[in-house]
């Protein structure tokens, strides 16, 4: 049973129950003899009830008192939409503009916050998507967990306008990101949306772990680059070889490196607000497939309603006493 109690022991007074059923509670008055008289069904009915608000006020109390409330229950539910990690970059240079440039001027914005709007807009689109939400610098940051719940999710994305950290350690925010999907059954499409404005050389026992828990955790994922002006591309390919490596062009080997996990992988380069719209839009559209998820209901107290119930036959029993006839 899904009902509990915070004093079990306060249902001992449900014994009191009984009362009503011995003593009506009404004032006995002499009458003549009447057993030859017709059984007065109604009259019996009244007394029926009469005893009936009794014994339901007396019970309404008790387990008012009793503290009853309703366990978490976990319901299965079928909808459209994804398991969603969105993987947050908070190094320095989120702080700036699209443009390169501390955020100064009116009407300027910069990279994390034009993020931080979209991205709620994303979420509000999403009726039925489990999201959680990680970030990253020097290290990686646990944010919130996969959840349904709505409120905490645009919370933990306004969370991300604390000033930014240090530096971009994508491998570390990855596995963090894979991470969340630990012991979930496969029950609809899986998401890691990293949302990054730069990138950072992985080194090879990265890679493997990398290409391992993708493998395992049969993910797909979505790079929204948010590229600087002027700054090397995704796509790039530069004019001098030797400057064709992972140390001069990061975001290109990380790129090459994603295309290489043979996993669902999609990049897009946003070098505007609106770029950054478009890309978000697209997802919005492409993940949007059959998803079976259990949503979390959480403890629901009864004791208000115990009390009101009771309340309701108590006046129910005033009422009936105010229409008693005295002699």
């Amino acid at each position: 049973m899904n009902l509990g109690f915070e004093y079990p022991w306060v249902l001992l007074g449900l014994g009191l129950c009984l009362l009503p059923m011995l003593r009506m509670g009404v004032v006995a008055n002499p009458y003549p003899w009447l057993a030859i008289l017709p059984i007065d069904p109604l009259s019996l009915a009244i007394s029926a009830l009469i005893r009936l608000l009794g014994v339901l006020a007396i019970g309404g109390l008790n387990l008012g008192l009793a503290g009853a409330y309703l366990q978490e229950q976990q319901v299965e539910r079928i909808g459209h939409g994804a398991h969603i990690v969105m993987l947050l970059d908070r190094s320095n240079s989120m702080d700036n503009t699209f443009a390169g440039k501390t955020p100064e001027t009116q009407g300027e914005e910069s990279k994390a916050n034009a993020a931080r709007r979209l991205l709620n807009q994303f979420v509000d689109q999403r009726t039925h998507d489990l999201i959680g939400i990680a970030e990253y610098s020097t290290s990686p940051l646990f944010v919130l967990p996969l959840t349904e719940n709505k409120a905490a999710i645009h919370a933990a994305i306004d969370a991300t306008a604390l000033p930014a950290l240090a530096y971009t350690n994508v491998s570390k925010g990855l596995s963090m990101a894979l991470e969340f999907f630990d012991s979930r059954p496969v029950t609809g499409s899986r998401i890691v949306l990293l949302v990054s404005d730069g990138a950072a050389v992985i080194d090879p026992d990265s890679e493997a772990a990398l290409r391992e828990l993708f493998k395992q955790r049969q993910v797909s994922l979505y790079w929204v680059f948010l590229r600087t002006a002027n700054s090397p591309g995704l796509f790039e390919v530069p004019d001098d070889p030797r400057d064709d490596n992972a140390q001069a062009m990061p975001e290109r080997y990380l790129h090459l490196f994603f295309n290489s996990l043979h996993i669902p992988y999609q990049a897009y380069e946003a070098e505007t607000p609106g770029a950054l719209q478009q890309a978000i839009d697209d997802i919005n559209r492409l993940e949007n497939r059959p998803l079976h998820y259990f949503e979390r209901i959480p403890k629901q107290d009864l004791s208000t309603r115990c009390y009101a119930w009771a309340a309701a036959m108590l006046l129910g029993l005033l009422g009936v006493k105010l229409c008693e006839a005295r002699l």
